[in-house]
This record gives structure tokens, C-alpha cells and sequence, in this order.
């Protein structure tokens, strides 16, 4: 029950990060996005059908403050959950390097699924312009970011506790 208080404490935290704090003092492409680094440690380590709920309410909760169209980040993380949680028990989930290098290949996933998305189902023109070129910095931020979280998060106990 604790370690479920922490990981939602730890969810809301990052989310007040994302939402508030990272978008008043860094520019667009190099806001880390928190959320694709609990959605890639969620499916490295969380079984479905906890794990997949927990990944679709935190698109839900994603889209809500991001003001996206609603439901599109949820779909496309629980995309990223079950390719993710269809190759975790081939991989050693505990390895910080394995999960940078997740974390950034869940970003570039991530943005193209967005593109694709949006491509079919939005009129929006220049679609391709907001999103394209910022897709591998912001990957290379939530790598750095992800480098960052995994080795606070090694420190504290409850992170390794399953």
C-alpha cells in the first residue's frame, strides 16, 4: 500500500513538474516529458491489466492538462505499454542503461504514432511542422531526463521492490 502512495505521490509530482514548472523555464523542445518515463517504467515492469489501466489514465490525465486532443496520448501510451510489456521478459529490466535507451526509443515511438494520428484524423495543416522537428531533441531531453529519474529513483528502495 505504501509503495502505492509513493508511485502516485511520484506521478502527481511529475506531472506538476511537466505541466507548470518545465514550461516557464525551458523552451519547447527540451521540456522532458515525465509521463513517457513512467509509461516506459510502467511497462518494463507492471503486468497488464494494472498496468495498462494505470498507462490509460495517465494519458487521460496527460491529455487533460496538455489540451491535446482527448485520448490521444492515452492510445499512444498504451501502444507503448504493450510493446513494451510484449519484450520485458526477454530484457533485464533493472539495468538503467536498458531503460535510457527505452525511454528514448518511447519518445521517438511516441511522436511518430502522434504524427501518424494526427495525419488521420485531423485537418490541422503543418501537422508535420510542430512535430517532426522537435521529435529527436525532445528524445535526447527524455533520455538525459530518464538518466536522471533512474538513478534518484535506484537509491530509494521502493522503485526495485516489486
Amino acid at each position: 500500500m505504501l509503495i502505492t502512495l509513493k508511485f502516485i505521490i511520484a506521478v502527481f509530482a511529475a506531472l506538476i513538474l511537466q505541466e507548470s514548472f518545465f514550461p516557464a523555464y525551458l523552451r519547447d523542445p527540451f521540456q522532458p516529458n515525465l509521463v513517457v518515463i513512467i509509461v516506459a517504467w510502467v511497462g518494463l515492469r507492471k503486468r497488464p491489466p494494472l498496468g495498462a489501466v494505470v498507462v490509460v489514465l495517465l494519458g487521460l490525465l496527460h491529455d487533460t492538462f496538455s489540451g491535446l486532443y482527448l485520448g490521444l496520448n492515452a492510445f499512444t501510451y498504451l501502444v507503448m505499454y504493450f510493446l513494451l510489456q510484449s519484450i520485458a521478459h526477454r530484457l533485464y529490466t533493472d539495468s538503467r542503461y536498458l531503460m535510457i535507451l527505452v525511454v528514448f526509443l518511447a519518445t521517438l515511438g511516441n511522436g511518430v504514432l502522434h504524427l501518424f494520428l494526427l495525419l488521420l484524423f485531423s485537418a490541422a495543416p503543418g501537422v508535420y511542422a510542430a512535430i517532426f522537428p522537435a521529435l529527436l531533441p525532445q528524445a535526447l531531453v527524455n533520455a538525459l531526463a530518464a538518466s536522471i529519474v533512474v538513478t534518484i529513483a535506484s537509491r530509494r528502495s521502493w522503485v526495485t521492490q516489486q
